[in-house]
Order: structure tokens, then C-alpha cells, then sequence
């Protein structure tokens, strides 16, 4: 009898521990909140939102609704030479007028093109004339009528984005068949320096977006647009090597339009002039042909090489074998670093170049001429 009351007096107990522990530890909001006040990490209540030091809220939402502003903004462009389609890239009407569209596209989709054509949304094949272009840039403007215009894309501003944004790119990869492709990824890095060959072979350094969205051959020239479907960047080049997986880069689209009103009047964009010919400090077979000895311990610069006669550098007292390692106060890594970093100024601006000549350190003003 003594046991039968034992075991019915344990059944209760432990009954009305476990409702207790129920209660307190999972029922309570009291017990709730006093527990998250005592430790550093995260909780999620039922709406998703997680709280750390300040609310921040998780709302992983699709971007269909954001596609409608730019899509029939989209086109293709289509590099006609020798009556035939040599190359496909894309671009998107960025304003209009009383009598046209305007559309931007990267330089390389519309080079040593004959006429252009651009392939609507809805497939409409439209003539286009190119107003301008810059190598540099690798930027181009090119016309249509308005008529064929359906849409105008809503251009934002690449530094109100910010690392792990979610952003999408719309284009033609491969060609007009897939035109109107979307993809979408993650705004990796701002201001990469990326280094590039143009038409000539010469270096040349580009400060870019970086992104994973999906970039293939035929989508140069397209918009990459935020959430909200706001352009923030025209789509340029990627990394292709079969070691690398989803590194695409964008020219930051506020950095485009500070260039597009001299496109679209046809002007060759002017470019400041120090008259200097220059060569990287790591280019050993150039510093000796040209008679030069660099020290070891010098890293980075760009050497010069020869100076032009009643030039800024000559004005300003540089000389062969000067090592220029400072162009106001952006350090120049290599000779296409120097080339980006004086093609920030205007002609006519005075700029401090800092140099090294016989391992010392020195500094001298050049007003900047016209490359002629």
C-alpha cells in the first residue's frame, strides 16, 4: 500500500514540475524576455525579424515587380559590318526628346560597326546611329526615332547601394533569342580598379561595380538595377577564366552620365596632358633598353621615359628616369593607374605629382596641357 501511495505521489510530482517548467521557460513572456536580455545573441519572433543591437529586418522578396520598369527600356544591339551581324551586346533608352531615344551601350558592342541595329522588346528591329563613343570610358550613345520608344529606364545612383544588396541585370546573352534575359545576384564590391586592355593593347584601369549575377557574352551594355529597379550600373566585362566562377563588373551608371551630354553632341571627350612617355618600374626590359637602373625596394610608379618639349612635366622640372609615385594624393601603382588617375582632372587643372629621383622623395606642381 505504502509503495502504491509513493508511486502515485511521484506521478503528481513530476506532473506538476513539467507544467511549472512548460509555464516559465516556454509560456511566459516574463521568462521570455528576461532570458534575450541576458545574452548577446539574436532572437526571431514570429514575424522574421531578428534583433541584435538594432532591428534589422529580413525580407527576402522576389524583384518580378521591379522587371517592369526596365524591360521594355531593354534592347538589343546588333553590330552590323559587311551587311552581316558581326556582334550582339545590350543597352536600355536612358531619356528621350521631341524626336528621339536615347540609348547607352558599351563602346566595345558598337566598335568598327558599319550600322547598328536595335532589337526592341517586342523584336521591332530598329536603326541606330551612333552619336559618340569612348574607348576609355568604353561607353557609346546611339539614336533611334521616338516613336519605336516604349519605355525609359529609371536611372538611380550606385552609391546609395551597399555591400549585399541584392541586384539583377537584364540583357541579351548569346544574342537576340535571349533577349530580356534576367538575372539576379549580389553587388560584391564598389570601386574595384580593374585592369583592361583597350583597342591598342594599352592598359588601361577601370573603377567598377562587382557582382555574381550572371554575365555572358551579349549581355555588355545592360543595365544592372537595384531592387526598386533603378539602373546603378551598365554591365561591361567579366572575369573569364575557368578558375573563376561569378565575378561580373558594371561601370558605376552616376560616373557614365557625368560623359553622356558630350556623346550625345558627338565630341571626343578632352583629356588632361603631362608629356611624359612612361613605363612600369617591374618592366625590366624597357628600363634597360632605355639605359635605367630602378632600385629593388622600389615596388610600384610608373618611370618616365622621355618628355615632350614645353610640356607640363618639362615646365615643372621632371626628368628621365624620375619615378612618379603620387598623383595628388592618389598613390600610382603602375603606368595605367597614372593614366586613370590624370584622366580624373580637367586641362588646365594644376595637380602635386610626388616623384622619386636618385632614392629621394620630391614634389612638384603641373599645370596640365591638352592631348593633342
Amino acid at each position: 500500500m505504502r509503495g502504491k501511495i509513493l508511486n502515485a505521489l511521484t506521478i503528481v510530482g513530476s506532473f506538476i514540475v513539467g507544467a511549472s517548467f512548460t509555464y516559465f521557460v516556454i509560456v511566459n513572456p516574463f521568462w521570455d524576455n528576461k532570458s534575450s536580455n541576458n545574452t548577446s545573441s539574436g532572437n526571431t519572433d514570429n514575424a522574421g525579424v531578428v534583433k541584435y543591437d538594432k532591428d534589422i529586418t529580413i525580407d527576402e522578396t522576389g524583384i518580378s515587380s521591379s522587371v517592369g520598369k526596365i524591360y521594355d527600356a531593354a534592347v538589343t544591339v546588333e553590330n552590323i559590318q559587311r551587311g552581316q551581324v558581326s556582334s550582339t551586346g545590350s543597352g536600355f533608352v536612358y531619356k528621350t526628346d521631341d524626336n528621339y531615344g536615347y540609348i547607352l551601350t558599351n563602346q566595345h558592342v558598337v566598335e568598327d560597326s558599319s550600322s547598328i541595329t536595335i532589337v526592341m522588346s517586342d523584336k521591332t528591329e530598329v536603326e541606330g546611329k551612333l552619336l559618340g563613343s569612348d574607348e576609355y570610358l568604353d561607353l557609346a550613345v546611339v539614336r533611334i526615332e521616338k516613336k519605336y520608344v516604349k519605355l525609359v529606364a529609371t536611372l538611380g545612383n550606385s552609391s546609395d547601394s551597399e555591400l549585399g544588396d541584392t541586384v539583377f541585370t537584364i540583357g541579351s546573352p548569346v544574342g537576340v533569342e535571349y533577349s530580356g534575359t534576367v538575372t539576379r545576384g549580389t553587388l560584391s564590391g564598389k570601386n574595384r580598379m580593374v585592369s583592361v586592355s583597350i583597342s591598342n593593347s594599352e592598359n588601361w584601369i577601370m573603377k567598377v561595380l562587382q557582382i555574381d549575377a550572371a554575365i555572358n557574352p551579349g549581355n555588355s551594355g545592360g543595365a544592372l538595377l537595384n531592387v526598386n529597379g533603378e539602373v546603378i550600373g551598365i554591365n561591361s566585362l567579366k572575369l573569364a577564366e575557368t578558375s573563376i566562377e561569378g565575378m561580373g563588373f558594371a561601370i558605376p551608371i552616376e560616373y557614365a552620365m557625368n560623359y553622356v551630354s558630350i556623346l550625345e553632341d558627338g565630341k571626343e571627350i578632352e583629356r588632361p596632358f603631362i608629356g611624359i612617355s612612361m613605363v612600369d618600374v617591374d618592366n625590366t626590359n624597357m628600363l634597360y633598353q632605355a639605359g635605367l637602373m630602378i632600385d629593388k625596394d622600389i615596388t610600384y610608379g610608373a618611370v618616365i621615359l622621355s618628355i615632350s618639349l614645353n610640356s607640363g612635366a618639362s615646365k615643372a622640372g621632371l626628368e628621365k628616369g624620375d619615378i612618379i609615385i603620387k598623383l595628388g594624393d592618389k598613390k600610382i601603382e603602375d603606368t595605367s593607374y597614372l593614366k586613370y588617375e590624370l584622366y580624373q582632372y580637367k586641362v588646365g587643372d594644376t595637380v602635386k605629382v610626388t616623384y622619386i629621383r636618385n632614392g629621394e622623395e620630391k614634389t612638384t606642381n603641373i599645370t596640365l596641357g591638352k592631348a593633342e
